[in-house]
């Protein structure tokens, strides 16, 4: 089975994804794409995100930065859901997350859409020229290698990632998310109803698994017992406080 290196390709009604997925890992002029984590925090009570939804998902089918491989992350937050509609995929932990990051990068508070490329750039979520600009600077930054290994029972993934570059006494935590590939909903009330919204990469989880440093290499194993054909586990590893992405990677639950 390939695995981040290269995506099987799945049924028709997943075709494009997958094959926007695949593209990103491949070389482009001698060189492998980079990977860059882009996070977008949405809701479906909120009607001026839909347009980001659009966006995160053609950022994620079409790779459109060379040199980049972007993986997404549809973060859903709840505090829109008491206007007349709770989101489905919400969650209290997202709204959290991105309340952290509005405090790092000195904003007022959280609102939605808004797009965070790396952990180092945030905008309003729907401008696509502005994520393009801010996925290719990230895409030129230094990285360290995550390898993503599935068990040869297909029960576990054996998670290994490069010491960080020495210099400086550098800390970074790492993280597992775990994503729904694609779904819709057909929303009753609120901003966005009567429309139908369909999302990409929808996580359902983020969980710390460990931190490492600039002296050794991290390595971890954990289980995908349970977890459903064609979920998406990204793997990153961030700096304390929802700082820098060091760097990330994807792997696809197989049928």
């Amino acid at each position: 089975m390939r695995w981040h290196a290269g995506l099987r390709q799945w049924d028709m009604q997943s075709k494009a994804v997958w094959l926007g997925l695949a593209a990103a890992m491949l070389a482009q002029g001698g060189s492998v794409r980079q990977p860059v984590l882009v996070e977008l925090f949405t809701s479906e009570g909120c009607s001026s995100c839909p347009p980001a939804d659009a966006l995160l998902e053609r950022l994620d089918r079409e790779q459109p930065v060379e040199g980049a491989q972007i993986i997404v992350l549809s973060e859903h937050v709840d505090y829109w859901n008491h206007l007349g509609w709770a989101d489905p995929f919400s969650s209290p932990a997202f709204s959290a997350r991105q309340e952290a990051y509005a405090r790092r990068f000195g904003l007022g508070g959280p609102y939605t859409p808004e797009m965070i490329v790396d952990g180092m750039t945030e905008f309003v979520g729907s401008d696509a020229r502005r994520a393009e600009a801010a996925i290719r600077s990230a895409s030129q930054e230094r990285k360290v290698a995550i390898r993503i290994e599935p068990s040869a029972t297909h029960d576990a993934l054996s998670i290994g990632i490069d010491a960080l570059p020495a210099g400086k006494n550098q800390r970074a935590a790492v993280f597992v998310a775990q994503a729904a590939d694609s779904a819709s909903s057909d929303v009753l009330r609120g901003e966005n109803r009567g429309h139908k919204l369909h999302h990409i990469s929808i996580v359902k989880s983020i969980q710390q698994i460990g931190t490492f440093g600039t002296g050794a290499p991290f390595h971890a194993r954990i289980p995908l017992s349970g977890t459903p054909p064609r979920s998406r586990v990204m793997v990153f590893a961030q700096e304390p406080g929802n700082g820098r992405i060091w760097g990330a990677a994807l792997y696809v639950v197989p049928d």
